[in-house]
């Protein structure tokens, strides 16, 4: 797989622009089962075929099992200069529930081991809406996380699908399902307290000190182009996106054979439009009119005009200096305002 990954990095090397890269990112899987070699041998690939900044931001996630103090310490001479930690709760009870392999000693140890190593560029993964009576736990975790001073937060709210065993759980009835208004109490009891603790709500589900944004999550919502590198990666340029074929065997024999696993899909102003609005809206800098009206051939108020009455009235978005926005209210609303915005061709 990593012999792969090296073919495929020099396969695609003209696909961006040229201008040194802003940021790398290990993740969508389980980079952390990578070895020191492995690792270094794609980030050689990578110097050598590419212009990259001074100031690359280089991401890793990892869970906490695998960051050991070794795993860290390597990761920091290999040149990762950022973690990205599946940290979720702190709670040994929903540790175990979640069927997570780590405990709390070993998420808390592994975040102050890479502060201490020097790698203090981290954010953690943090998941509310999680099964209880009270907002006691995540309490608990808002103040563990806090208090760890990482520069970084996100917070996903617990999704059940229906293949997975919490979905099993709650078909065979041994898990009640969770209440839009408990997940919406939890939203808003997270996205307060951090506001109280310094942290920046930037994205619906991230949250940054000091300005501290992921340069590389923050370069999708703000559509710049990007390459991604392995079996179902995605990549984006400016009129075209392409997806790799998902399968690993496949896709190691592709590249053994020298051929791009890649479909590629040809952008409608249309697509661009949609992607804009999923994007976007999510974010503190919302959706810039001009660009709306781009996409739709100057017609973007005519289209939406009822959708833009009703979610003005509703408090859901604003339109502040030329830029559509979701409010407070609008952003527990933000997946269905996005889909009533949508166009269908």
């Amino acid at each position: 797989m990593t012999d792969a990954i090296k073919t495929e990095l020099v396969l695609q090397k003209n696909y961006l622009t040229p201008a040194p890269l802003q940021t790398i990112y290990f993740g969508g899987g389980t980079p952390s089962l990578l070895s020191e070699t492995q690792l270094n041998d794609i980030l050689h690939t990578i110097y050598t075929h590419y212009q990259v900044a001074e100031n690359v931001e280089i991401t890793l996630e990892g869970n906490p099992d695998d960051l050991t103090d070794h795993y860290i310490s390597m990761l920091k001479n290999s040149g990762i200069n950022r973690l990205s930690i599946g940290i979720q709760t702190f709670d040994p009870e929903m540790l175990t529930y979640l069927n997570r392999a780590h405990n709390a000693q070993q998420a808390e140890r592994c975040v102050k081991f890479s502060q201490d190593s020097g790698i203090t560029d981290i954010s953690v993964d943090l998941i509310y809406a999680l099964p209880a009576d009270d907002h006691h736990r995540l309490v608990n975790d808002l103040t563990k996380l806090t208090d760890l001073q990482t520069p970084h937060l996100s917070a996903y709210c617990l999704t059940i699908e229906p293949k997975t065993v919490f979905g099993k759980w709650l078909k065979q009835k041994k898990m009640n399902p969770i209440e839009d208004s408990f997940a919406a109490q939890q939203y808003e009891l997270t996205v307060e307290t951090l506001e109280l603790n310094g942290f920046e709500q930037y994205e619906i589900s991230n949250f940054a000190r000091d300005s501290r944004y992921s340069r590389h999550n923050t370069a999708y919502w703000q559509q710049k182009s990007y390459l991604g590198i392995g079996p179902g990666a995605h990549s984006f340029q400016t009129h075209t996106r392409q997806s790799n074929v998902s399968n690993n065997a496949i896709y190691i024999k592709e590249l053994k054979n020298q051929r791009l696993p890649a479909t590629i899909e040809h952008l409608s102003p249309t697509d661009h439009y949609n992607e804009y609005i999923l994007t976007g809206l999510r974010t503190k800098w919302g959706c810039q009119l001009d660009k709306l009206q781009e996409y739709t051939n100057q017609r973007f108020h005519e289209i939406q005009s009822t959708n833009l009455a009703l979610f003005t009235e509703n408090n859901w978005i604003v339109l502040n200096n030329n830029t559509l926005q979701l409010t407070n209210k609008g952003k527990l609303f933000a997946d269905y305002i996005s889909s009533e915005l949508f166009i269908i061709e």
